[in-house]
């Protein structure tokens, strides 16, 4: 196993089980994508040319916000199992069940900063659709997904 950064390759996947496969995706570092908008992502290398990739973006904002107002970031975790050889999409989940917010005031992002300022914040109310902001929240959910995609591909 060989972990730079982002990165982790791994050999032989009929060796791993859930447990391996779930610490893998904590413990792979999240990194910044360069594009325009806010997408964080890891990659993780199996074997067979494949390539688990696990990320969450911002979702696109269709109002103006107003800077000296609270402004509630929503975030989407997806991943996506690709042919390390072409790029192409094998398998993927964009379908936003796990998402996240964040919320800032100005160019204050710490929650209790923000709190401070416009007062209590229930993120419940706003982002009641989900808690899952931390990989660990939603790891062993992307490995079933994971090993069930990889079942076929293996016989």
């Amino acid at each position: 196993m060989f972990n730079f950064h982002n990165i982790l390759i791994l050999g032989e996947l009929e060796m791993i089980d859930k447990k391996e496969l779930v610490d893998m995706i904590e413990k792979v570092k999240l990194e910044r994508m360069q594009t325009n908008k806010d997408v964080w992502e890891k990659h993780i290398y199996l074997d067979n040319n494949k390539v688990l990739i696990i990320g969450y973006e911002e979702e696109e904002v269709t109002a103006k916000q107003d800077p000296e107002e609270e402004t509630v970031k929503n975030y989407y975790w997806f991943w996506e199992l690709r042919d390390s050889q072409t790029w192409d999409v094998l398998f993927e989940n964009h379908d936003k069940s796990f998402s996240f917010c964040e919320s800032e005031i100005g160019t204050y992002s710490d929650q209790e900063r923000v709190e401070d300022i416009v007062g209590d914040i229930d993120e419940a109310e706003v982002c009641g659709w989900s808690e899952k902001d931390l990989i660990k929240d939603i790891s062993e959910d992307i490995a079933d997904k994971v090993i069930e995609w990889l079942t076929p591909i293996k016989r």
